[in-house]
Formats: structure tokens, C-alpha cells, sequence
């Protein structure tokens, strides 16, 4: 199979390797949950836990890809690509609480440790270090982790996994040989820090998408720059550059040209922009043209056209 980088091909790539990873990974976390209650290890409690934010990252991106699918229609003219911004959202929240629910489980761990079956314990979390390793090199190997902050998330998930199972593991080692109960509560503090850091990040990313802000590997400066030095063009204002979904960046602005062009060279100028930011990574342009003579702020962002009335 010819491995070209069209959408199509990742996307359906993507979606195999997110099904796969989504089966393995909720079936050994309700093993994982169930041996945390058995061996009583808040550890394995939260690891568990940590992977249930992990399939239900999976089941969301799962279900964003086959929203993706469904075509644009006149009710949203994106489709539904905006989908698995909200759902990254609600599973960036999710995670927090997840996170805090540990944290005050531990608390409570640290003042007197109860009995840990370790042995139980050092054996569920190996086997779990050997679930997640299998499903990072799953995605390594099938998935576009890069590109598609969706199977990026999901990737980031797995790998923090990796190292909720070695806390895990440890501990159990330190209570078999030390018998340093605290070890349980310490190794599931860690473990929640990580769930924490994570549904911060995804929090944070998914709603500056969510507030139409620029997308992070993009600089303004640069695109300017790049619509400037078309020829032609005199100025450019109300430039806006967001994302509608990740890595589909769109860009709008007003571009300033003389008064004598025509139709056919103004649409050559266009082309030429569009050209130079697709370099960019701007896959959706759209441009106004208009001649000086058009009444029209200085301010290159847009900027509310009564403020200076007040």
C-alpha cells in the first residue's frame, strides 16, 4: 500500500488503530479496577482510573472521526469537525476530577496505609505496563500521532499510562521488600499529578480552539508578511487566523489594492496568496478585495467600528 498522506488514508488508519487501542485498554481497565478493589491499592485504584480517562479520550476521538465523516451540510456549514473539540473539552474536565478524586482518596491513605495485597498488586500492574506498551506501539506504528490532536491526545494518554503502571509496580516492590505501606498512597499521588497535568493541558488547548484563537503553530507576522509582499497589495486589515478543528486552520481578511485592477488580476493575486499559505498551513482562505477609496480602519485585527465614538 502506497503510503501517500492524504486525509483519507490517515483518517482511516487513525480510526482502526483508535478502535483497537479502545478495546484493549477498556478491557484491562476493568480488570485493573477490579484487582485495585480486590488487592485494596489506591495505586492500582488510580491507574485504573487514569485509563478510564484514557478510553473514554479514545471512544470520544472514535467518535469524532466517524462525526468527521458526516458530510457539511446548510445547518453547519463545518460539518461536524468541531465535535471533537467540545468532547476534548468535556474529557480535559474529566480528568480534574479524576485527579482531585485521587488526591483526597490518598490523603486520607497517608495518615494510616491499610493492608495492600502486594504480590496481587505487582502482578496486575505488570501486566498493565505490557498492556500500554503494546497500545503505544500500536499508535506509533498505525496512527498519525503528530498531526491529528486527537490521536496525539490519545498517544500522550498511553504514555503517561505507561508511567502510572511503573509507579504502581514500584510500590508493590516496596511493600514486598521494605513493607513501607505508604508506598500505595505515594505512588498514587503521582499517578493523579499526571492525570492532573494532562486534563490541564487538553483543557487549555481545546478551548483556545474553542475561542477561535490563533492556532498555535502560527505566527501573525509571518502571514502578513506573506500577504504584503504579494504584489499589489497596498494593505491588509481585519485579518483573523483560527482553527476549526485540529489541523484545519482558516484564515479571513480585507487586502487593499488599487483602484485600475481587474477582475482577472485581482483573482490572479488571490491564487498566489492562497499559494504562498497553504505553504503556511492555512488550508481555508478567504479574502476581500477592495480599492482605497472603501472606507475602512487602519487597524490590521478587527477592531469594533463604534469604539472611537464614545
Amino acid at each position: 500500500m502506497a503510503h501517500d498522506h492524504s486525509h483519507g488514508h490517515t483518517h482511516g488508519a487513525n480510526k482502526k488503530v483508535l478502535l483497537i487501542s479502545f478495546i484493549i485498554i477498556t478491557s484491562y481497565m476493568i480488570i485493573e479496577a477490579v484487582g485495585g478493589f480486590l488487592t485494596n491499592s489506591l495505586a492500582l485504584l488510580a491507574d485504573a482510573g487514569h485509563m478510564l480517562s484514557d478510553s473514554i479520550s479514545l471512544a470520544i476521538a472514535l467518535i469524532a472521526f466517524m462525526l468527521a465523516e458526516k458530510a457539511a451540510n446548510h445547518r453547519k456549514t463545518y460539518g461536524y469537525k468541531r465535535f471533537e473539540i467540545l468532547a476534548a473539552t468535556i474529557n480535559g474536565v474529566t480528568l480534574i476530577g479524576v485527579a482531585l478524586y485521587i488526591f483526597y482518596e490518598a490523603v486520607g491513605r497517608f495518615a494510616n496505609p491499610p493492608e495492600v495485597a502486594a504480590t496481587g498488586m505487582l502482578i496486575i500492574s505488570v501486566f498493565g505496563l505490557l498492556v500500554n506498551m503494546l497500545v503505544a506501539w500500536i499508535m506509533m506504528r498505525g496512527g498519525d500521532t503528530k498531526e491529528n490532536l486527537n490521536m496525539r491526545g490519545a498517544y500522550l494518554h498511553v504514555l503517561s499510562d505507561l508511567l502510572g503502571s511503573v509507579g504502581a509496580i514500584s510500590a508493590a516492590l516496596l511493600i514486598i521488600f521494605f513493607g513501607w505501606g505508604w508506598a500505595d498512597p505515594a505512588a498514587s499521588v503521582i499517578v493523579a499529578a499526571l492525570v492532573l497535568r494532562s486534563g490541564y493541558y487538553v483543557t487549555k488547548s481545546s478551548l483556545h480552539v474553542l475561542m477561535e484563537g490563533t492556532p498555535q503553530n502560527i505566527k501573525i507576522e509571518d502571514i502578513l508578511e506573506t500577504i504584503k509582499k504579494t504584489e499589489g497589495v497596498r494593505s491588509v486589515h481585519d485579518l483573523h487566523v483560527w482553527s476549526i478543528t485540529s489541523g484545519m486552520n482558516a484564515l479571513s481578511c480585507h487586502v487593499v489594492v488599487g483602484n485600475q485592477l481587474t477582475l482577472a488580476e485581482s483573482e490572479k493575486m488571490v491564487h498566489a496568496i492562497e499559494h504562498n499559505l497553504k505553504h503556511q498551513d492555512i488550508n481555508h482562505v478567504t479574502i476581500q478585495m477592495e480599492t482605497d477609496a472603501h472606507e475602512h480602519e487602519d487597524s490590521i485585527l478587527c477592531m469594533n467600528k463604534y469604539a472611537h465614538h464614545h
